[in-house]
């Protein structure tokens, strides 16, 4: 795990398969004032990424930020039971067995204790999202509404014609788009710039994102470059 500020952390999981595009996996872990974490996106649970995770605290609150994002929820909440499980309502109409708090939505649940802000990216009828904002630290953090690979990733991992659409599709360094099949389902385009608008606002130093670069520094200038594709 590598820690970002001081309560934040980031922990680096396997490069998967999703539709045939390999894909890194990240998970972001919050220490709250009593000492609970708060672990977004679960990622695969290792031997030495559960010893890791011991050393700053114990899972209380385990977070799917969209429908795709839940695959090791299960594991995770078999290692730590009592943690509470919460996602939007598609994650749960997904996961039926699993027993979730009441869903996310623009609300962060008084359970964590104030340091989290969130907004629900809802203008999609393909995929929702819940995006989070880390207070103490100013980290706005995305799951898939940005992606950043790097061309040293795609050129090691992405092969033959994949490889060459990953620039024109806006998901390397210097876009940081959404994919390109799920910018085109926003319908609700105007509820999209309000969420997005909200977002910038918080004016974050820091952004992170599931699958690619994190950016470390002007967080407010790369949103407003991630989302210029939505006019």
């Amino acid at each position: 795990m590598e820690k970002l500020a001081d309560d934040i952390w980031v922990a680096e999981g396997d490069i998967v398969d999703f539709h045939g595009f390999p894909y890194p996996t990240r998970c972001v872990l919050v220490r709250l004032a009593s000492g609970a974490l708060w672990c977004w996106s679960p990622i695969a649970l290792t031997a030495e990424l559960k010893a890791a995770i011991a050393e700053i605290g114990t899972p209380r609150h385990l977070v799917s930020p969209n429908k795709i994002h839940h695959l090791y929820l299960q594991d995770w909440l078999e290692a730590w039971p009592d943690a509470r499980l919460w996602g939007p309502a598609s994650t749960i109409k997904k996961r039926s067995d699993l027993a979730f708090e009441a869903p996310l939505e623009n609300a962060p649940p008084v359970e964590w204790e104030g340091a989290m802000d969130q907004i629900w990216f809802n203008g999609s009828p393909v995929l929702d999202e819940i995006v989070f904002f880390h207070r103490s630290s100013k980290t706005a953090i995305l799951c898939d509404l940005s992606e950043n690979f790097s061309d040293a990733f795609i050129r090691a991992h992405w092969k033959g014609w994949k490889r060459w659409i990953a620039k024109p599709w806006g998901i390397t360094e210097g876009k940081g788009y959404a994919p390109l099949e799920w910018r085109l389902s926003f319908l609700k385009r105007r509820t999209t710039r309000v969420a997005r608008d909200r977002l910038i606002a918080w004016n974050p130093d820091r952004v992170i994102m599931a699958h690619g670069e994190i950016q470390h520094e002007n967080g407010s200038d790369y949103l407003k470059q991630s989302f210029a594709w939505l006019g």
